[in-house]
C-alpha cells in the first residue's frame, strides 16, 4: 500500500487542507498508517498533479489562504482498483521486539524500561482510539452503528487500532513484569 491511498482513503470523509489532514491522520488513520507532515503535504501535490484529487483556494480574512482537497472520481477509481488488489501479509518490524528477543544476554533494564514506556504509549493511544469510536458513532450503541451507520469503514479501522493498542499494553507490561521478576530472583533489581 502506497501512502497515496490512505490520504485518498481520509480524504473521503471531507474536505480537508495540509494542515487538517495532519489531524486526521494523527487520529483517525495513525492506528493503521504513519506519514509525518511534511509526506501528506508531498502526497498531495503528487496527487493532485495526476488528477486524482482536486485542490481549491480557500480565502481566509486575518489569516493566510489554504488549499483544500476532496477525491475526484480518478480518485475513487484509484481507491476501487487497490480494494481489489490481494493484500500481502502483514510484516512486522519492531526494534522492541528484537531487543526482548535478545534480552537474556542483555541487561534487562533498559529493555524493561522501554516496555513500560510503549506500554504507556499504547495505553494513550488506546484512550485516543477509544474517544473515537464514541465520536463516530454518536448516539448509537456500537451495534446498532455497525448496523445502520453511514461510514462504518472508519469505525471498523478504528476497533482494529483500539485491539492493536490494547494487546501492545498488555504484553508490554505482562513481558515487563516477567523480565523484572526474573531478574529480581537473580539477585538484580528493576525499578
Amino acid at each position: 500500500m502506497a501512502l497515496r491511498h490512505a490520504v485518498l482513503a481520509a480524504l473521503l470523509d471531507g474536505e480537508y487542507s495540509g494542515y487538517q489532514l495532519t489531524k486526521v491522520f494523527d487520529v483517525g488513520v495513525a492506528n493503521f498508517w504513519y506519514a509525518a507532515p511534511q509526506q501528506l503535504y508531498s502526497e498531495l501535490t503528487r496527487l493532485e498533479g495526476e488528477g486524482l484529487i482536486s485542490g481549491r483556494e480557500v480565502v481566509q480574512h486575518g489569516r493566510p489562504n489554504k488549499r483544500v482537497f476532496t477525491v475526484t472520481p480518478a480518485g475513487f477509481d484509484e481507491l476501487a482498483a487497490f480494494a481489489a488488489t490481494p493484500v500481502r501479509p502483514l510484516l512486522l518490524r519492531d526494534e522492541l521486539a528484537v531487543k526482548v528477543h535478545a534480552v537474556d544476554v542483555l541487561d534487562p533494564a533498559p529493555v524493561v524500561a522501554q516496555l513500560r514506556e510503549r506500554a504507556d504509549q499504547a495505553a494513550a493511544r488506546l484512550t485516543l482510539f477509544e474517544r473515537t469510536l464514541t465520536r463516530l458513532r454518536g448516539d448509537l450503541d456500537e451495534e446498532s452503528f455497525l448496523r445502520h451507520g453511514e461510514r462504518v469503514g472508519p469505525y471498523l479501522s478504528c476497533l482494529a487500532g483500539c485491539r492493536l493498542e490494547r494487546e501492545t499494553r498488555d504484553w508490554c507490561l505482562a513481558t515487563a513484569r516477567t523480565l523484572s521478576e526474573r531478574a529480581a530472583r537473580a539477585g538484580r533489581e528493576i525499578r
